[in-house]
């Protein structure tokens, strides 16, 4: 109807066999047994955590490899605490070999990037090696298609787990987090990074998914989920996350005296300043010229 009102897009189509899901936005209660929902009655549940407020809306997803979730939202009217003046500023600089470089002025922090697709990528292969073997529509297939879909959700779970801990690190340690707007669609289309930053694989083996949470397109390494997972972590804490524009020349300016290269491909990985002699590490650099750059943004803000 939205569609013939010229008020959407033409609608898009909607598999099967893809992550099925259900709305229930009234009447819904939390009961000892589980979840009561209109139309189905008491569905036996394990809530690991509630909140104090009203229960607005219930979804209900059914994931690929046959596991149902609820989504409960609440109305709590919590309010975010105030962004606070005090307290360390850090610059991160993310990549693909190392997933994050960091320097707070004192000192320079490196965390590996842990490759989560490539540990599994023999076993994914030869999973879907089988599924493409199966006959269309039999029960062998559906079997296969399961096994392919345990393989992507551990990747996803164990991305999901690294970010999670390594967002808490920096946001516990610090009050400002200050990180570069990256184009993740436009790296995704650069044939020279495109495998070292995959989109999402479909959980059913077949095809490549774009999750609308993540906004678009997400990188094998999860930037965007990274950054989504810092932004809401320091609104909980009265922190900050100061994104610098994505045409700021982090990578070819010397951190030192500020020079300016000309070009800087990315197979350079060092590098010596022509002016003042220093010589740079390409990340390293980075990681101390988003520091600078947001450390007098954020006292322009403090005035």
């Amino acid at each position: 109807m939205r569609f013939f009102e010229k008020r959407a897009k033409y609608p898009r189509f909607k598999s099967y066999y893809g992550k099925q899901s259900a709305q229930y936005p009234q009447n819904c209660q939390i009961v000892e047994q589980g979840l009561k929902v209109p139309q189905v009655g008491i569905i036996k549940a394990s809530i690991h955590r509630l909140f104090d407020g009203k229960l607005k809306t219930v979804t209900i997803s059914k994931t690929p490899t046959g596991k149902y979730y609820a989504s409960l939202l609440f109305d709590t009217e919590q309010e975010y605490p105030e962004v606070g003046i005090t307290g360390k500023v850090i610059g991160i600089d993310l990549g693909i070999k190392d997933f994050a470089i960091t320097n707070d002025k004192e000192k320079t922090s490196k965390y590996p990037n842990p490759r989560h697709i490539k540990k599994h990528e023999r076993n994914l292969a030869r999973k879907q090696a089988k599924l493409a073997r199966k006959k269309k529509g039999s029960k062998s297939r559906e079997k296969a298609r399961r096994l392919v879909a345990r393989v992507h959700e551990r990747i996803s779970n164990a991305r999901q787990d690294f970010l999670h801990k390594l967002s808490r690190k920096i946001v516990n340690d610090n009050q400002v987090v200050v990180i570069e707007n990256l184009n993740v669609k436009g790296m995704v289309r650069n044939r020279k990074l495109a495998k070292a930053t995959p989109p999402y694989p479909s959980p059913t083996g077949e095809g490549t998914i774009c999750s609308p949470l993540l906004g678009g397109i997400e990188g094998g390494v999860g930037w965007v989920m990274f950054i989504n997972f810092l932004d809401y972590k320091l609104k909980e804490k009265g922190g900050l996350l100061l994104e610098i524009d994505r045409f700021f020349p982090s990578s070819k300016t010397c951190s030192s005296c500020l020079y300016q290269m000309s070009e800087m491909p990315l197979e350079i990985r060092e590098w010596t300043c022509p002016n003042c002699g220093t010589h740079h590490d390409r990340d390293e650099n980075a990681a101390k010229n988003m520091f600078s750059r947001g450390h007098q943004n954020f006292i322009g803000l403090r005035n």
